[in-house]
C-alpha cells in the first residue's frame, strides 16, 4: 500500500498541491483511498481483498485517534479536578504549625510581627556538648547559643533576633548550625529544622507555595504539620 501512494502522491503533485506533513491523518488515509480508485488501471482493477485490508486499516486508524484524543481529554479533565483538589486542601493548612527542612531564617523586623525564632534539631545519641551558631547573609557569625539540650531526640528553642551583644539585628536573612559532640567528643551529624505557622497558601507558576514568617517556602519544604498547641 506504501508504494500505491507513493505512486499516486507523484501522479497528483503536478495538479494538486501537496502540504508537507510529518504524518498522515485519517482525513488525508480516505483521500488517498479515492485517489487509488480514481487512477487505477481498468484492465487490472485493484483486488478486492486489498481494499478491504486498506478499509480495515483506515478503521483502525480512525478508532486509534478517536481513543487518543479521548484519553488525551480524561487526562485533561483529572488533572484539573487532581489541582482542585489540592489546592483545597493545602488552603486547609492555613494557621497550622509546620516545621521545615530548612536552616534559613528571614527577618522582616518586629513591624512583622516576629518577636523570635523557632528552630530546632535531633540528637541521635546523648551529645556531650550542643552549641547552635546563627551567621548572617554574609557569613559573619552574630549569635551563640549555648547550654543547650543534650538528650538524645528532637530539641526545639527560640532565636530572639538579638547578637551576641544583646542588640537586635538587621532585616534580612540568617542561617544556622547545630554543631555537636559525642560523650567521647567526637562530631555528631543532626538533622536540624525552622519552624514557623502557615499564614497563607498562594498558587503561582512555580506551584504551590506556603508563606511561613512572611517567606514562601515550595511543599516539599515541609517535613511535617504540627499541632498548633504544641509544635514540639
Amino acid at each position: 500500500m506504501i508504494d500505491n501512494i507513493t505512486s499516486l502522491l507523484n501522479q497528483s503533485s503536478a495538479t494538486t498541491p501537496v502540504a508537507s506533513k510529518s504524518t498522515l491523518g485519517k482525513d488525508d488515509f480516505l483521500k488517498l483511498m479515492i485517489q487509488q480508485l480514481k487512477y487505477q488501471d481498468p484492465l487490472n482493477p485493484m483486488d478486492s481483498s486489498q481494499y478491504s485490508s486498506q478499509l480495515a486499516q483506515f478503521s483502525s486508524l480512525e478508532q486509534l485517534q478517536n481513543i487518543n484524543k479521548t484519553l488525551n481529554q480524561s487526562m485533561n479533565a483529572n488533572f484539573a479536578l487532581t489541582q482542585s483538589v489540592n489546592n483545597t486542601m493545602t488552603a486547609a493548612l492555613i494557621g497550622k504549625d509546620a516545621r521545615l527542612s530548612s536552616n534559613k531564617i528571614t527577618y522582616n523586623g518586629e513591624s512583622g510581627g516576629q518577636n523570635s525564632a523557632s528552630i530546632g534539631y535531633n540528637l541521635p545519641v546523648q551529645a556531650s556538648d550542643v552549641t547552635v551558631k546563627i551567621y548572617n547573609s554574609d557569613g559573619v557569625l552574630v549569635k551563640t547559643l549555648n547550654n543547650l539540650g543534650k538528650n538524645s531526640g528532637e530539641h526545639k528553642l527560640s532565636w530572639d533576633f538579638t547578637d551576641n551583644e544583646g542588640k537586635k539585628v538587621g532585616n534580612g536573612n540568617y542561617t544556622f548550625k547545630v554543631e555537636a559532640k559525642d560523650m567521647s567528643g567526637k562530631d555528631i551529624t543532626i538533622d536540624s529544622f525552622s519552624y514557623g505557622t502557615i499564614e497563607a497558601v498562594r498558587f503561582t507558576q512555580k506551584g504551590t507555595m506556603l508563606v511561613i514568617n512572611g517567606v514562601e517556602y515550595n511543599l516539599s519544604d515541609i517535613s511535617e504539620i504540627l499541632n498548633s498547641n504544641n509544635p514540639t
